[in-house]
């Protein structure tokens, strides 16, 4: 894989640069926005990024850093999901946590935020309060974020609770966006400020980049990634004004920026430092770019996968056709095609020929799979596996150097599970799927030197990119990623069956 980001300068410049921010306060508290661990998204668009960067670069800081988690009480009352790993936020919180522990860095609690007595809220503080962790829940505001004099008042940010921290960096992250950082760093400078503390505000966000030009395709990447949230990259007019240097932001920071800047000059009773909202970020990623075009085609072929996943959760229903339509102008924006991600015509050209030997009324599942010295392979499903599952095995053998004639699995280990997903458990589709291939190959591979060896190769599908002609189950889907394989779907049913494929 061709190098465009130095991640190793990166780390370097970016924590040089929140200890000189750090350093003009008694506390920082900065709010991270995007994924604190496995940012796939910036790992895809900088390759040489790797995908824990910011948890590396608390690691780096540890001593000096606790961590504040937010999550909005009605994501847990309505069991909103991550799509990423297909858990709700309330467990993501969980999730969370028990990563930040696995590295030594130092939870400090969970914010409950918007929370009105919900139901499920409640359970949810009840289950951390009794294992140990600290919970605050904060109110809504009436007025928030415009009606600067009732937030920054004993009735408004002065109604929630103080959360007491000792570290000179506070990071306050989330599950995901509208999860309440902003306004839980805001509340702890108001009750900071009243006990007479020297503290700052300061966000962190990977993108948009700030120091790369406006419709660069890192950018517009970025745009891609939030079409559902409309986030809409421009340049920041009140950093030109006052500097006159171009700089990218995007429009929700731009348009809260006068707001963010009224309330933190409320509370602290002196003019902000800050002239801009690219002024308050103290991400320095676009300083790790070491090569331009490289970025610029991993950037592309980014957007290219959004669009498929954009156009999959359209036909799924989880998104409104603006949505879906703002993807296609982001595609046409760079002229760019479906077909120019280079496993989608190897594979419908496969569903293609399969259909041509079967039933022409058939949808025709395959999945096209490209190694990483640019050998595609391909895989069909059949009344024994999946398509994703027929690639995978197909690959592994490919990287092991086995002869396509023989089998690592047999008919014997196959049968009994088929028969017990049929008879005993009563599922009818009944092909079996990666998570349960990869298991029967594990099993196989106790007996069999070949099933080891084939085993040992899946190592080797991380980075991959694939393509599937139809739309592949959550079960899936997960493990194909969870296997390092960026894969796509045309937005396709592999059966008219409405309960199987929902």
């Amino acid at each position: 894989m061709r190098i465009g980001f130095d991640h190793k300068k990166y780390i370097e410049e970016q924590s040089k640069y929140i200890l000189e921010r750090v350093n003009n306060y008694d506390k920082l508290y900065l709010e991270f926005g995007g994924k604190l661990l496995g940012d796939y998204h910036a790992k895809r668009v900088l390759p040489g990024y790797y995908e824990n960067a910011k948890i590396e670069l608390l690691s780096k800081l540890k001593e000096k850093v606790e961590i504040i988690v937010c999550v909005y009480a009605g994501d847990i009352e309505r069991n909103k999901i991550r799509g990423d790993f297909g858990i709700t936020y309330d467990m993501d919180v969980m999730r969370l946590i028990d990563d930040l522990r696995s590295y030594d860095l130092d939870v400090n609690s969970v914010v409950i935020t918007r929370y009105d007595n919900q139901p499920a809220a409640t359970v949810f503080m009840n289950k951390l309060l009794r294992r140990g962790i600290k919970v605050y829940t904060h109110k809504s505001i009436k007025g928030y974020p415009t009606d600067v004099d009732a937030i920054v008042s004993d009735e408004g940010y002065g109604s929630n609770p103080y959360i007491e921290t000792t570290k000179p960096i506070v990071v306050v992250t989330a599950p995901g966006p509208g999860s309440g950082k902003l306004a839980t760093c805001l509340n702890q400078l108001y009750h900071e400020n009243k006990r007479g503390k020297a503290v700052g505000y300061s966000k962190f966000e990977t993108f948009p980049v700030w120091n790369v030009p406006l419709k660069h395709p890192l950018n517009i990447a970025y745009e891609a990634a939030t079409v559902d949230l409309k986030d809409v990259n421009m340049i920041d007019s009140f950093h030109f004004d006052a500097y006159n240097e171009v700089a990218v932001n995007y429009n929700r920071d731009i348009e809260m920026f006068p707001v963010i800047k009224r309330i933190i000059e409320k509370i602290t009773g002196k003019e902000s430092v800050y002239k801009s909202p690219t002024d308050m970020g103290v991400n320095r990623v676009g300083f790790g770019i070491i090569d331009d075009e490289v970025v610029k085609e991993a950037s592309r072929q980014e957007i290219i996968r959004r669009y498929y996943t954009t156009a999959c959760e359209y036909k799924k229903g989880y998104i409104d056709e603006e949505v879906f339509q703002r993807s296609k102008i982001i595609m046409e924006s760079l002229n760019l095609k479906e077909e120019d991600r280079k496993v989608v015509m190897p594979a419908r050209e496969r569903a293609a020929t399969l259909k041509k030997e079967g039933n022409k009324n058939e949808v025709c599942s395959a999945v096209a799979l490209e190694l990483e010295d640019g050998t595609i392979i391909t895989g069909k499903a059949s009344d024994v596996m999946s398509a994703a599952s027929a690639v995978i095995l197909n690959a592994i053998k490919y990287c092991a150097n086995i002869s396509d004639n023989i089998y690592l699995l047999s008919p014997v280990v196959l049968e009994p599970i088929i028969n017990l997903k049929t008879k005993t458990l009563g599922i009818k589709n009944a092909p079996l799927n990666c998570e349960e291939i990869l298991i029967a190959l594990s099993i196989s591979a106790a007996t069999n030197p070949t099933a080891q060896v084939a085993l040992e190769q899946l190592v080797k599908l991380k980075g991959c990119q694939a393509h599937s002609t139809t739309i592949l189950s959550r079960n899936e889907e997960q493990t194909i990623k969870s296997l390092g394989i960026d894969i796509t779907s045309d937005p396709e049913y592999p059966s008219e069956s409405l309960y199987y494929n929902s």
